[in-house]
């Protein structure tokens, strides 16, 4: 009898074989999504052939195996397991484009002034709250800088209402410069697929 016929194989080692898949396959589809959704129309389509793929794989294993409840157990911590790795893999890759909407009944103009300094364009407005007059103010951010933004908001107002949206598109802005990093042309897609201009 071969390996891949003992009960070791069959219950220990397949089992964790389709969780590793399984955990590839929806991390792959999380990310699929996240491109999808901010625009990245030549990303998202490359995700959606592996994760098919892995779960093309997976669903055969499972299939030639039905009296394994193993395989089973496996299939759904996988599932389990890579929503954790997706959502922790999103959130540092940090893509994408957010609005944050600041409203704020103290004078703004310290925390506009502060905004500015760090580099992110802002926008402000009187406006008319349910208790008085408030000062709304708009910043188009990117997702890597919330962390800092929402310390300059707490900092200058603790009390201030805010919100974030995602951007899908964002044609003009400011924002603060970045340095390009070493490897970043290596990864930038073909100027065949760049919009011109």
């Amino acid at each position: 009898m071969s390996f891949y016929d003992s009960a070791t194989f069959t219950y220990i080692v397949l089992p964790i074989l389709i969780a590793m898949a399984r955990v590839c396959d929806v991390t792959v589809g999380t990310l699929r999504i996240m491109t999808l959704s901010r625009g990245h129309k030549y990303l998202a389509p490359l995700f959606g052939f592996f994760e098919v793929f892995i779960w093309i794989i997976v669903t055969a294993k499972i299939l030639q195996n039905m009296t394994n409840i193993m395989c089973y157990v496996g299939y759904a911590g996988g599932f389990a397991i890579g929503n954790l790795v997706g959502i922790t893999i999103e959130e540092r890759l940090a893509m994408g484009t957010l609005v944050i909407r600041i409203i704020t009944k103290q004078d703004a103009s310290q925390l506009i002034e502060r905004l500015r300094e760090a580099g992110h364009g802002v926008t402000s407005i009187p406006a008319q709250g349910s208790t008085g007059l408030v000062h709304v103010v708009f910043s188009v951010i990117k997702r890597s800088d919330l962390d800092k933004v929402a310390e300059i908001i707490r900092t200058f107002n603790p009390k201030a209402f805010y919100s974030i949206e995602d951007v899908r598109f964002v044609s003009e802005g400011v924002f603060p410069q970045r340095t390009p990093l070493p490897y970043q042309g290596v990864f930038s897609l073909p100027r065949v697929f760049r919009k011109s201009k």
